[in-house]
């Protein structure tokens, strides 16, 4: 929610899309470079305390803000120092948050309980900046900006409230530096999960920038100013809310790698369509399968890797999950404002769109060899929880 918020003040103080793009660059870069040091942690500490940690300094970070911008004070700068602190929080969050899964549910509820969790966190994702685009119309940035922060107060709660019985994870003699390396080797040697990842690392270089873009596109293409940003983010969100509910139809992981080829090459189609579309109407309507085929790619890519990796790497494995899917977002962030100040912001979305049905469809070819092999790592893991059932079986094999 803040983002897009963030955004479209970035936007409203300079009319630039250049540094739209180098806003989302600094806020979510550090993401991409200190990940690797959160996921080590998670592997390390108590992931309940690291969590709460991070959301008190989120919430800190999001009050300043509010408080900056409210009073009319706000500046460019205080912009990209706020963005930024709040990647290296970010850092640390994501990965530890991602592996404090297992925690709550155990082992045997494993399975749906990533799924639910896919699709909590990636719709939230794609759901929070519709609201912030009706909240920017309604009542300006500032007042979303305090209203983000208040809602960090009713999570820290919870997250207090919690009773969580932690694995006990032994000490590593290794250096904090060599249990990264070690979790980097892990997904460069498993090539389904590699696969996974690198999709997902391409499609938020060169797709996911459209959210960075959607303000030029709201104000100077389609002419509807704040009011249709939030108009076309909400249509986005009714999308994603639609994949969410489809994929929480389902249980277990069998046949989630067709879904994330399907899901991407629909999302570079969907997207190549909007980037064409000039009338305000079609240009909503495009957005439902945008949100619709991204939030599949992103949760079934989700559920697939938690499935296969050992809860011993799971921090490491998930920080450079978080590497792929928001650390590559600031250099698409930088790029596509780059070349929309070059070559306008409809032809780069149209080159996002063309990459990415092209790696969909390469994805979809090497999909069967990779199959094996994945169905081996996600039995493996079950058989680490405990023998696994009949019905536990039959959701993984054909």
């Amino acid at each position: 929610m803040q983002s897009v918020a963030q955004s479209w003040l970035v936007y409203r103080l300079t009319g630039s899309s250049l540094l739209l793009g180098s806003v989302g660059f600094a806020s979510q870069i550090p993401v991409f470079l200190m990940a690797p040091f959160g996921g080590a942690m998670a592997d390390r500490a108590n992931r309940h305390r690291v969590i709460i940690a991070t959301q008190t300094l989120s919430m800190i970070l999001a009050l300043i803000l509010a408080g900056l911008t409210l009073t009319g004070k706000v500046q460019v700068w205080h912009i990209f120092v706020l963005a930024s602190t709040l990647g290296i929080v970010n850092a640390f969050d994501i990965p530890g948050r991602q592996a404090f899964l297992v925690d709550m549910v155990g082992k045997e509820d494993l399975m749906n309980a990533i799924a639910l969790n896919s699709s909590m966190f990636n719709g939230a994702r794609i759901i929070g900046p519709a609201i912030a685009g009706i909240l920017v119309a309604k009542i300006g940035e500032g007042w979303c900006f305090f209203a983000n922060g208040v809602s960090y107060i009713a999570v820290i709660i919870g997250l207090l409230m919690m009773k969580i019985q932690c694995t006990r994870r032994m000490p590593s003699a290794a250096s904090p530096l060599a249990d990264i390396i070690e979790g980097f080797r892990f997904v460069s040697r498993t090539a389904p999960i590699r696969a996974l990842l690198l999709l997902l690392g391409l499609v938020s270089l060169v797709g996911m920038p459209y959210t960075v873009l959607m303000p030029v596109f709201a104000d100077r293409i389609l002419h509807g100013g704040a009011r249709g940003l939030g108009i076309l983010m909400g249509a986005t969100g009714v999308g994603a809310l639609l994949g969410a509910l489809t994929l929480a139809m389902r249980s277990g992981v069998k046949g989630l790698g067709r879904w994330v080829a399907f899901s991407c090459g629909g999302f570079g189609i969907s997207l190549l369509l909007f980037s064409f579309s000039r009338h305000f109407s079609l240009s909503a309507a495009l957005l439902l399968p945008v949100g619709f085929s991204m939030m599949l790619q992103m949760a079934c890519s989700n559920t697939l890797i938690q499935a296969m990796v050992p809860d011993e790497l799971r921090g490491r494995v998930m920080a450079v999950y978080s590497m792929m899917f928001m650390g590559m977002a600031p250099f698409g962030a930088l790029l596509g404002g780059a070349l929309a100040d070059r070559l306008g912001a409809p032809l780069t979305l149209a080159i996002g769109a063309v990459a990415c049905m092209g790696a969909a469809l390469l994805f979809g070819i090497r999909l069967p060899s990779l199959r094996v092999e994945g169905k081996q790592l996600i039995l493996a893991q079950a058989m680490a929880g405990g023998e696994p059932s009949e019905e536990m079986t039959a959701r993984v094999v054909d």
